[in-house]
């Protein structure tokens, strides 16, 4: 088993003196105004958010930077004409701008971490406690004592294939019968149904499954005791109107669960103003919105996947400067790099053998600027 490396986490920036927090508008500076690289910042983002794909980083609809707190960069590509749902391949493209909305995928994930951490700060979950799965609750059950660690930290040792590509037709994917064939009606039961096959929380249950968070969303709200319209309320009330993220839409299947998993529409700022919460630890114009500490529960790096590190729904990089962030399909990015007090917002369409690349690109971006 490949080993972590140990490093203390480095702190959160705080926002400075004098920057507005962008909860209606932006405050909007020139690279140059907050020590950056502004001509190599435009070289990099020019071949970034090219009107053609790019051989390496594939298609980019939107890319933001945010440096210090303030919006330094936005600039928008071009969509496929289509539900983005859909892997059809040649679609057509539009040309888009800064109200459209923009598919999480895989970063609906974080929010759905933000959502638990509340719940935390509130009292009603300690990640140490047994989940409330009602296909879990014969205590005989190799599942019944599931915790919602092991589930926030993709360790429950769940049966679970999460792929979208290598398909050849005899068997689906759980991923995509959860999504789109018979577990699309209730999408956390199916993924709850899978059988045990490795201990909860140890090194072998590490499974990145997209099941494994519609699990988590479905017990969540079922501690609030809440439907559909009282989850989506919740997000709203607890975490994105505060921040000025009001235009969110999540996505909840026929039995009235949020999918937590893949489906929240934003528009690129306020994609950015998440990525800031998480920046900023928490903390909002004053308000503390997530409890202390739950952002470094979610960045701490628990498992390799490849590259990468998994901590509690969000994503961890293996670099001195230690970034850290929200992960979709296809390269969605909203990464953090506490060092400059720069996040790096990008969506669009890379394929899975390039988002290394697509990686070391929003890398690059972020190091146009000084370290603090």
């Amino acid at each position: 088993m490949r080993a972590l490396p140990q490093r203390d986490l480095l702190p959160l920036p705080v926002q400075p003196e004098g920057v507005a927090w962008p909860t209606t508008e932006w405050q909007r500076a020139k690279a140059s105004d907050v020590g950056g690289d502004g001509s190599r910042l435009t070289a990099l983002l020019d071949e970034l958010v090219a009107e053609d794909e790019h051989p390496l980083f594939g298609r980019t609809y939107a890319a933001a930077v945010v440096v210090q707190g303030r919006l330094v960069a936005e600039r928008y590509g071009h969509r496929v004409v289509q539900d983005l749902r859909s892997l059809e391949p040649d679609p057509p493209y539009e040309k888009l701008g800064p109200d459209a909305e923009l598919l999480s995928w895989s970063m609906a994930k974080s929010l759905t971490s933000l959502a638990v951490g509340v719940a935390v700060g509130d009292g009603l979950i300690d990640v140490s406690d047994r989940v409330p799965e009602p296909l879990w609750a014969d205590p005989a059950d190799g599942r019944h004592d599931i915790t919602w660690d092991h589930l926030l930290t993709m360790r429950p040792g769940l049966a679970w294939q999460e792929e979208y590509y290598e398909i050849d037709g005899s068997t689906m994917p759980d991923v995509i019968t959860m999504l789109f064939g018979e577990g699309a009606a209730d999408m956390a039961a199916y993924a709850a149904s899978r059988p045990q096959k490795n201990a909860p929380g140890s090194d072998e249950a590490y499974t990145y499954s997209s099941g494994t968070t519609n699990i988590i969303a479905a017990n969540l709200q079922r501690v609030l005791g809440v439907d559909a319209d009282g989850m989506n309320q919740f997000l709203h009330d607890r975490i994105l109107d505060p921040i000025g993220m009001t235009g969110l839409r999540a996505d909840f299947d026929p039995a009235g669960t949020f999918i937590g998993s893949s489906y929240a529409w934003a528009t690129l700022t306020d994609w950015c103003r998440f990525g800031l919460l998480a920046m900023r630890d928490g903390v909002w114009d004053g308000q503390r919105l997530v409890p202390e500490g739950w952002i470094d529960y979610s960045r701490t790096g628990r498992s390799w996947d490849e590259l990468l590190m998994h901590g509690a729904q969000w994503w961890a990089w293996d670099q001195e400067q230690m970034p850290f962030g929200a992960h979709g399909f296809e390269g969605q990015r909203i990464i953090c790099f506490p060092t400059r007090d720069v996040v790096v917002v990008r969506f669009g369409k890379t394929a899975p053998d390039r988002t290394s690349a697509l990686n070391t690109r929003i890398t690059d971006i972020a190091g146009c600027f000084p370290t603090l």
